[in-house]
C-alpha cells in the first residue's frame, strides 16, 4: 500500500483549494441581496434551482478529496489529473466572483478557462485511468463528468449574459429567437453525444444538460423560447433513457460473457 503522505503537499493543496471553491459558491447562495435573481436576465436564464447541481458536485468533490488519501485514489487524483484540480479550483472562484459581481464579458472569458480546464482533466480521466473502483467510479469519473456538462450549460448562459439582450427590458427578437434555438440544439446535441458516446457511454454530463434545459423551460415565459426548451428537453431526455438502456444492455451482455468464460473450462474439462 501507498505512504499516505505521498504528494502530501498537493493533497493539502487540493483541500485548500476546494473549501475556496466551496466557500465561493456558498457565497453566491447566502449571500443577502439573493444572487440568482439579482443577475442580468437572457432569454437562457434557468430556474434558480437549476444550480442545485453544485451541491451535488461539491459533495462528490468532498469525497474525491478524502479518496486522494487512497492509493487507487493516489493514482488517478494525484499522478493522472496533479495540478489541474487546483487551477480548476482557483478559475472556478474566480469566474463565481467576477459573475457575482456582474461583470458579465469577465465571466464569460473565466467560464471558457473553467471548461477548457474541466475538459482536460476530463479527457484524462476517461483516456487514462478508466473505472477499476467503485472509488474510481463514485469519486472521480462521476463528479468530472456532471462538472463537465454543467460547464457547458455555463458557457452558455455567460455568452448570452455577455452579450445578449437582458430579458427584463427587451422583448425577444428574430435573431434572439435564432441564437436561443441554436443554443438549445447545441446543448441538446452535447447531450446526446454524452449518451451515446463510446464505449460505455457518460450519462452525467447529458444529465446535467437536460436537468439545466428543463430548469429554462420552467423560467422563461417567452413562448417560442419556453416551449423550445422543453422540445429539447424531452429530446435529451430521451437520449439519456436511450443511452441508459443501451449501457445496461452492454452490461447485461459483457456480465453473461464473462459468466461463459468462467465455465469454459470446466465444460471443455
Amino acid at each position: 500500500m501507498a505512504d499516505w503522505t505521498e504528494g502530501i503537499v498537493l493533497k493539502i493543496v487540493n483541500i485548500v483549494v476546494y473549501f475556496l471553491f466551496l466557500g465561493t459558491n456558498i457565497y453566491t447562495v447566502a449571500t443577502p441581496h439573493d444572487i440568482y435573481y439579482a443577475t442580468k436576465e437572457t432569454y437562457v436564464t434557468p430556474a434558480p434551482w437549476a444550480f442545485l447541481i453544485w451541491t451535488l458536485i461539491h459533495l462528490l468533490l468532498l469525497g474525491t478529496i478524502v479518496y486522494q488519501f487512497t492509493e487507487p485514489g493516489k493514482k488517478v487524483i494525484i499522478d493522472g489529473i496533479s495540478w489541474r484540480f487546483p487551477l480548476l479550483g482557483i478559475l472556478n472562484a474566480i469566474y463565481v466572483n467576477t459573475w457575482a459581481s456582474h461583470h458579465y464579458i469577465v465571466a464569460f472569458i473565466f467560464a471558457l478557462l473553467v471548461s477548457s480546464t474541466v475538459t482536460h482533466i476530463y479527457y484524462v480521466v476517461k483516456k487514462y485511468h478508466a473505472s477499476t473502483t467503485c472509488g474510481d467510479e463514485i469519486f472521480v469519473h462521476l463528479p468530472f463528468s456532471l462538472y463537465h456538462g454543467w460547464t457547458t450549460v455555463l458557457v452558455i448562459i455567460s455568452i448570452f449574459q455577455a452579450f445578449g439582450v437582458d430579458a427584463r427590458t427587451h422583448p425577444a427578437g428574430v435573431w434572439t429567437d435564432i441564437f436561443v434555438f441554436i443554443a438549445f440544439f447545441f446543448l441538446e446535441g452535447t447531450a446526446g453525444a454524452y449518451a451515446f458516446a463510446c464505449p460505455e457511454g457518460d450519462l452525467p454530463g447529458s444529465v446535467a444538460i437536460t436537468w439545466a434545459l428543463f430548469a429554462i423551460f420552467a423560467h422563461q415565459t417567452d413562448p417560442f423560447v419556453h416551449w423550445s426548451a422543453l422540445a429539447f428537453a424531452i429530446l435529451s431526455t430521451l437520449c439519456v433513457v436511450k443511452g441508459a438502456y443501451g449501457l445496461g444492455i452492454r452490461c447485461q451482455r459483457g456480465t453473461i460473457l464473462l459468466v461463459d468464460e468462467e465455465r469454459a473450462p470446466l465444460v471443455g474439462s
